[in-house]
């Protein structure tokens, strides 16, 4: 099953850590938080990726072409006409990723519409380019199939800054409130799983929030399910969130990396 990943905000809550480069490549240890989600999904064997680009997507094409160099000692022969010799060995990666333009200023709705060639007729799982958690995704993905509905979202329990989900006892959501005032309930961790069907709901115009009047509509059908989720969750919103996330890696302790 492929997975989409939203990677194309602005990031402004997170401005005082980096303003060179893109949400999605601030890093958590040496890689960008985007290689520890896409880690998540391969640990469960998703490995092909769609990521939706937009604010300076050049830089996170840029990393995935230079991967290898990132990440291992070589050597450069320019006697040999520039030949790259690789020397040490490093985890293999089987991963196909997927990286598509989706618009400077395209809201979340705008992304995911313009990525509808690169999924098909088939499922596909969907993600913001922000946040880890241990979810289970192969226990995510029998329950989406399972409830037979257009969309699962990950509902989980962060701090009641963000928005609330209601659900019945079967996991069928009655209410999708993005920014409640208060919120004594799960909210969307993202890590969501979809039907092709997903795209009927998406109008083509680049202000549309995925969030808001798809999501809604979704819910006004009793197309959307929750998946409950009690692990761990943690997005980086924040320099206090992303601290938080380095300092867990660099503790050793990093219970959003599948363990090998």
């Amino acid at each position: 099953m492929k997975v989409v990943i939203l990677a194309g905000g602005f990031g402004t809550r997170i401005r005082d850590v980096s303003e060179d480069v893109p949400k999605p490549m601030i890093p958590i240890g040496p890689y960008p938080i985007l290689w520890h989600i896409m880690k998540i999904y391969a640990g469960f064997g998703h490995k092909e990726f769609v990521v939706c680009l937009g604010h300076k997507g050049n830089v996170i094409k840029d990393f995935f072409l230079n991967l290898r160099a990132r990440t291992r000692n070589l050597t450069v022969d320019f006697a040999n006409d520039g030949e790259i010799l690789f020397h040490d060995e490093v985890e293999a990666l089987d991963w196909k990723v997927t990286l598509v333009d989706t618009g400077q200023t395209a809201m979340t709705g705008a992304r995911i519409g313009a990525i509808r060639e690169y999924i098909g007729d088939e499922d596909f799982m969907l993600t913001y380019g922000d946040g880890v958690s241990d979810v289970d995704i192969g226990k995510l993905v029998a329950f989406h199939k399972d409830s037979g509905r257009v969309l699962t979202v990950t509902g989980v329990r962060p701090p009641g800054r963000f928005g609330e989900i209601v659900a019945n006892e079967t996991g069928i959501v009655s209410g999708f409130n993005e920014k409640p005032q208060t919120s004594g309930g799960r909210i969307s961790g993202g890590f969501f799983v979809a039907t092709s069907k997903l795209f009927d709901y998406l109008e083509d115009r680049d202000d549309l929030v995925f969030e808001q009047e798809p999501v809604n509509a979704i819910v006004a059908d009793g197309q959307l399910a929750m998946y409950s989720h009690d692990g761990f969750w943690q997005p980086m919103d924040t320099s206090r969130e992303y601290r938080l996330l380095n300092d867990l890696y660099k503790s050793g302790n990093s219970p959003w990396l599948p363990k090998l």
